[in-house]
């Protein structure tokens, strides 16, 4: 995605043209219709980008979310995706970022919202349960049930977040409707696409021993006004996958960045953070992963590659 506000020149020996920089990925105008987005080695946990890189993780998730958008095409479902480059670049049709969608013509704009589905209760849904900001009813439980940790949803929990805020905030429909400028028909439509690629992601990872437990998309509008998938999915840092043999042993090990986000919370790190916020105080810097996390995290994200594709990884990076 672009926002002209942030535009700078530059692009370095591929004279592609520097539009802005985000937590994880650089993107480049390659022309008016094609934007290129190359994938760092960074890393962020609760909106925090963590001081160390991590080796091979851009050139995993460029090529994790290359595989998915391949099958949204056997789906039929629209996205953005047109060709993946050398390791860590993948090449995408333009959308550009508005603040304000109030009046916005629907063409070539991104849909300002992350859209959540959670098939299982773990990460943030499990500490809203345990902090009763949701009840086992209002996720389909019945009367009187006790939600354990790692339990399949009655029904999968289609839920709506801020994009461009500092901190992602959970909305209801009407809120997000008025943000993002769209109808209840076009919510409906991303929740139907979601679940659709949602469905093709869990048929393609069950033979490989994975369970997906929950994922984020994001959605924009084409040149026609079509809406589309757009920005990455099923990667490491969007999806959470347990091992399904694991799992049946009662243990969760997560293929996602939840490895990350769990050893802050172990260090005592976010508990500080979410003091720090809900007291709307200073918040603390998050501090850098010991060197044999770091190792540890890059192997992760190879392996989440292999096992999410069912092909090796070798990394082929370029320029």
């Amino acid at each position: 995605m672009a926002a002209s506000s942030e535009r700078k020149s530059g692009g370095g020996k591929s004279g592609l043209r520097f539009l802005r920089r985000g937590k994880v990925k650089e993107i480049y105008e390659v022309s008016d219709d094609v934007l290129e987005f190359r994938f760092t080695d960074d890393i962020s946990v609760f909106d925090k980008k963590i001081p160390n890189p991590i080796p091979n993780k851009g050139e995993s998730l460029a090529r994790t979310s290359a595989h998915w958008f391949k099958m949204c095409d056997r789906l039929g479902v629209r996205h953005h995706f047109l060709e993946l480059q050398e390791g860590n670049r993948m090449r995408v049709k333009r959308v550009d970022v508005a603040e304000n969608m109030t009046g916005r013509a629907q063409k070539r704009v991104l849909v300002p919202l992350e859209f959540i589905v959670r098939y299982y209760v773990a990460g943030t849904l499990w500490d809203r349960l345990r902090k009763s900001r949701v009840t086992p009813a209002e996720l389909g439980f019945s009367s009187g049930h006790t939600v354990t940790y790692g339990e399949r949803l009655p029904h999968p929990l289609f839920e709506m977040t801020t994009k461009l805020e500092a901190v992602d905030r959970l909305l209801n429909e009407k809120q997000a409707m008025e943000i993002a400028g769209i109808t209840r028909e076009q919510v409906a439509h991303i929740q139907e696409m979601t679940l659709s690629v949602d469905q093709g992601i869990s048929k393609s990872v069950e033979p490989r021993g994975l369970i997906h437990v929950d994922g984020k998309k994001e959605f924009g509008f084409d040149a026609d006004g079509q809406l589309m998938i757009v920005d990455t999915f099923g990667t490491g840092d969007e999806d959470r996958f347990w091992d399904k043999k694991e799992m049946e042993r009662g243990r969760f090990e997560d293929f996602s960045k939840e490895f990350v986000r769990q050893y802050y919370r172990k260090s005592g790190y976010h508990d500080l953070l979410t003091k720090a916020r809900e007291e709307n105080t200073e918040e603390p810097a998050i501090p850098p992963l010991p060197p044999t996390m770091v190792e540890e995290v890059s192997r992760m994200y190879t392996t989440i590659y292999e096992r999410l594709t069912g092909e090796p990884f070798r990394t082929v990076r370029g320029p």
